[in-house]
Formats: structure tokens, C-alpha cells, sequence
């Protein structure tokens, strides 16, 4: 991977939702999906990270089995919300395209409830693919309208990924990408692929 590698944002979208994923135990993951959003179980006081990339999901949770993140979770959120997020971003990491100077970087940073990562995106197969995937973190007042007023619907998707990880290791990787949600790039105008680092 280099930095020159694409960055833009790949998502499964409607006209007014995006769905991010994120991975959780049973007793945070299951009174969310009772309840429609997080409840008590879901601290507000630490950072929560979203990542619209479901293969890079299933990277980052071990399909779901690593400790703590056994409960996939497929959250739909508003894209007026999304895009607030990103509008009250910082990327984590100082990058002299996206920002003027270091001490751009830094006020920005020090002013924001919400960060940026590029990381590199991943294959089902688990092989790091030729372009960047993007999570992002949320904090503070992000935390709260996440909670409160974005999530439209949360549901359970471990035994979706259980499914496609069985196929991935009976080798058709063609099969596997056909049984999950489709992702394609997502539009962005030009003032905030800059505020995020992302390709125009």
C-alpha cells in the first residue's frame, strides 16, 4: 500500500440512508437491535468507530468471532447525518493535501468530535486490496446525534457473515460477493472529499 493508493468512499446507499457496520458482544449488540439504536449498554463517553466497508468489517472482526465483537452489525443512518459527520471531521493523521499546514491540522483536530482513517480496504478473502476504506470516528456530540437521530434501523448480519465466510473457504469468492449488500462509490462534493482526504 503507498498514499497513492485510491481513497473514496464505498457503501451500500439509498437516496437517504448509508449503512456502516460495526462488531459487538452479545450485551451491547442485542438490546440495539431490540431497541432500534444503542441503549444504556453503549457508552456515549468513547469514541465509536463506523466503516461502511463490510469486507473490511469482516477483517477487522474475524468474521465475527473475536472476543468482544461476536455481533455483526449492519446500522442504516441517515445521510444527512453521514455527511455532518464527515463536515465536522479531522483525519487522524496529518496529510499536506487535505490540510494547509500542521497547525491547520492540529486546531482542526483539537476542534473536531469526529475522525477520519484511511486504511487499507480488503478483499473477502482477506488480501489487502489497491485502495483505501474509510472509518470513522465518532465522539463526543457526534456520539449523541448518532445515537439519537441518525440510526434508522440496526440489524443483526453474524449469520450473513458466518454464510459468506463458509463460502469464502469452500473457494467461490465469485459466489461469497454476490450474497452481500452491493457497495459502489459514494458522491461527494468537492469541499468535503478535500475535508476527508478523499479522491475528487
Amino acid at each position: 500500500m503507498t498514499s497513492e493508493d485510491p481513497r473514496l468512499i464505498r457503501a451500500a446507499y439509498t437516496d437517504e440512508t448509508i449503512t456502516v457496520y460495526q462488531a459487538y458482544a452479545p450485551g451491547i449488540a442485542e438490546p440495539a437491535v431490540r431497541a432500534g439504536t444503542f441503549t444504556a449498554a453503549f457508552s456515549r463517553d468513547r469514541m465509536t468507530w463506523i466503516k461502511p466497508s463490510f469486507g473490511w468489517m469482516m477483517y477487522r472482526s474475524g468474521w465475527g468471532h473475536k472476543p468482544g465483537q461476536e455481533r455483526v452489525l449492519a446500522i442504516e443512518i441517515t445521510r444527512g447525518g453521514w455527511e455532518w459527520a464527515l463536515g465536522h471531521s479531522c483525519l487522524s493523521h496529518y496529510a499536506s493535501h487535505a490540510y494547509d499546514s500542521r497547525e491547520a491540522w492540529l486546531t482542526a483536530k483539537a476542534d473536531s468530535p469526529v475522525r477520519v482513517q484511511w486504511d487499507p480496504d480488503r478483499a473477502l478473502t482477506g488480501g489487502p486490496l489497491p485502495r483505501r476504506a474509510i472509518q470513522v470516528g465518532l465522539s463526543g456530540p457526534a456520539v449523541q446525534r448518532y445515537v439519537g437521530e441518525w440510526i434508522v434501523s440496526i440489524s443483526d448480519v453474524t449469520a450473513l457473515a458466518h454464510r459468506v465466510e463458509q463460502v469464502i473457504r469452500s473457494g467461490q469468492a465469485g459466489e461469497a460477493a454476490r450474497q452481500i449488500p452491493a457497495e459502489r462509490v459514494y458522491p461527494l462534493a468537492p469541499a468535503l472529499a478535500r475535508r476527508i482526504g478523499a479522491d475528487a
